[in-house]
């Protein structure tokens, strides 16, 4: 018998149903499936370090929209993905979001790599049984939007990186761009050509920089 062991986090329990009765109804004769769950960052983190010692889950699904810890290290699925490949190496790791920009799919994919990446709006039962099977045999399994955003953006890498994140975060403190690089150890110009590509990231078309840290706050990143 093929005994999987998997935990599920994500903050509406309606959807974790979801999840759940899906993978149960579509496993395959020889998998008896053994499933987790936790709504927070604190039930996980708890549950995480609890199978590390023990036994460590097959399969961890993460949503990224998360209530973050109370001791405030653990704000995302992002972390707790992080935190998962850590302590339970052999683990699958899979995302599931609701955010679809490319943004924070490179992001993912740079920072987690995951096993499966799968946005919400993509999925049908079908398809989430189907990435289940696939991430337990050959990884990884990539949702529609992800696998159209990977094959854009092969030819034309995309680089958001630590670099990026911090002159979003100065704009927002109210530094003007020409005073950046006293914070930031590279040219004026390199930073308007950074500028730039995160307002085409985030679909600024008005070109404005009040626009761009509105769009980074919606999505999280501020």
């Amino acid at each position: 018998m093929n005994h999987i062991n998997i935990l599920m986090v994500d903050d509406h329990p309606i959807i974790i149903e979801g999840y759940q009765n899906v993978l149960i109804a579509t496993k395959q004769e020889d998998q008896t499936l053994h499933i987790d769950t936790a709504n927070n960052c604190d039930e996980a983190v708890t549950m995480i370090e609890q199978a590390s010692k023990k036994y460590p889950y097959d399969v961890c699904f993460f949503d990224i929209s998360l209530p973050g810890s109370e001791d405030g290290k653990y704000a995302s699925g992002e972390d707790l993905a992080l935190l998962a490949k850590k302590l339970m190496p052999r683990s699958k790791i899979v995302i599931l979001t609701m955010f679809n920009e490319s943004f924070r799919i490179h992001n993912i994919i740079k920072e987690i790599s995951p096993d499966g990446f799968l946005i919400k709006s993509d999925l049908t039962s079908m398809e989430l049984a189907d990435g289940f099977q696939q991430i337990l045999k050959s990884p990884p399994y990539y949702s529609s939007t992800v696998s159209n955003y990977m094959k854009k953006t092969i030819s034309s890498e995309i680089y958001v990186d630590d670099i990026n994140r911090k002159i979003l975060h100065l704009l927002s403190q109210g530094i003007k761009t020409k005073s950046l690089n006293e914070y930031i150890n590279i040219s004026t110009s390199a930073i308007e050509k950074r500028k730039k590509q995160l307002k085409v990231l985030f679909s600024v078309d008005d070109g404005k920089d009040e626009t761009l840290l509105k769009e980074a706050r919606e999505k999280g990143y501020l």
